[in-house]
């Protein structure tokens, strides 16, 4: 298949591809004296990729640099527009090409990731995207050294899972197509993942999932626990529920908020409100247990979880209603997955609701 990146498209391309476009344009100007606007890569699916050149130029005979801007298409990233900074060096040698990271790509402290500890975050699959597409260019007695740096790489990845996966000093250069597809689920969920692979690496076997950053900062306070076995899984429960048990997964608890918890008591594994939101139903369906009609329809209407709460507490119902829903919760996710799960559901201030 052919992606055309010189147009707007639905779809984008990766920092590994704008690594891999970079690296080839500098090369081809450093080589053959050709100044290119563009350049067609191939990823590791042989789709050709077609991808604009911001800048390309030499820095002495053996060294030249070019700057990819990334698109990330439709998709809503962080990393969209980008600068992609790569310089290639080419010396003598036996026909092989090192890559290396400079400013703005992190470095690895955490074991269980793709990368080893102390080595820059250059994921292996744009490491042989890059090679794929550049070998081809070198002579037998050429050697090429390629340095990928990201300008504002530092201070993005702050704003990323970055710190927490123990990446550390900027961005990760990442790809397994290197096509990044609108609301790219499939990239974001692989990051996520991630967070798994490093819990088992320092060997915690009992995991807590969590919604996102409220949960993890709850997590750590209600149940004094170290970063590295709080799981965030944002609104993929059933994907990362799924690659828990591949990786041998024995225990997780689930801990959040009870508008993304209860959910979970419904069989709903994807939590983003543009999927499923029965909050207000599930909730309501627990409550007919203990309340009669006319409030019933006030929790059925609520504008907020956090409005129907304030009508339990004041109905003094609040612990058996979540006490249920935790209990349910449990009970449908040991019905899928082979996992001993308990579950803890808490307000917005972490007071816990409902436990089981």
């Amino acid at each position: 298949m052919i992606y055309d990146f010189r147009k707007k498209q639905k779809f984008g391309y990766t920092t590994g591809s704008c690594a891999t476009a970079g690296a080839l344009a500098a090369l081809l100007y450093l080589k053959f004296n050709k100044k290119v606007s563009y350049v067609e890569i191939f990823n590791l699916d042989e789709d050709r990729l077609i991808i604009p050149i911001y800048k390309v130029f030499k820095l002495d005979d053996n060294k030249a640099k070019a700057i990819v801007i990334k698109d990330a298409g439709e998709d809503i990233d962080i990393t969209n527009h980008i600068k992609v900074e790569v310089e290639v060096e080419l010396l003598n040698g036996n026909k092989e090409i090192v890559i290396k990271g400079s400013k703005g790509v992190g470095v690895v402290t955490k074991k269980g990731l793709q990368v080893k500890v102390g080595e820059k975050a250059i994921n292996p699959k744009p490491k042989e995207m890059i090679k794929k597409n550049l070998l081809k260019y070198l002579d037998d007695n050429e050697k090429l050294i390629i340095t990928i740096s990201i300008p504002n790489g530092e201070e993005l990845a702050k704003k990323t899972l970055n710190p927490k996966l123990g990446i550390v000093g900027g961005l990760s250069i990442l790809g397994t197509t290197g096509i990044v597809k609108p609301m790219s689920d499939e990239a974001y969920r692989e990051s996520l993942v991630s967070q798994i692979d490093v819990a088992i690496a320092n060997n915690y076997k009992n995991l807590i999932f969590v919604p996102g950053n409220i949960g993890k900062n709850i997590a750590k306070k209600l149940l004094n626990a170290e970063e590295d076995k709080i799981i965030i899984v944002s609104n993929f429960w059933g994907y990362m529920f799924d690659r828990a048990e591949e990786r041998g997964v024995k225990e997780i608890t689930i801990l959040g908020h009870a508008g993304k918890i209860v959910k979970l008591a419904a069989g709903i594994y994807n939590t983003h409100s543009k999927i499923a939101d029965a909050r207000n139903e599930i909730l309501a369906a627990y409550s007919s247990l203990f309340l009669n009609r006319e409030d019933i329809k006030k929790i059925l209407y609520a504008n907020t979880t956090e409005e129907i709460i304030s009508i339990l507490k004041d109905k003094n119902i609040l612990d058996e209603v979540f006490n249920l829903i935790a209990k349910r919760v449990v009970e449908r996710a040991k019905e899928r997955w082979s996992i001993d799960f308990k579950c803890i559901i808490v307000d917005l201030k972490g007071n816990i609701l409902g436990r089981a």
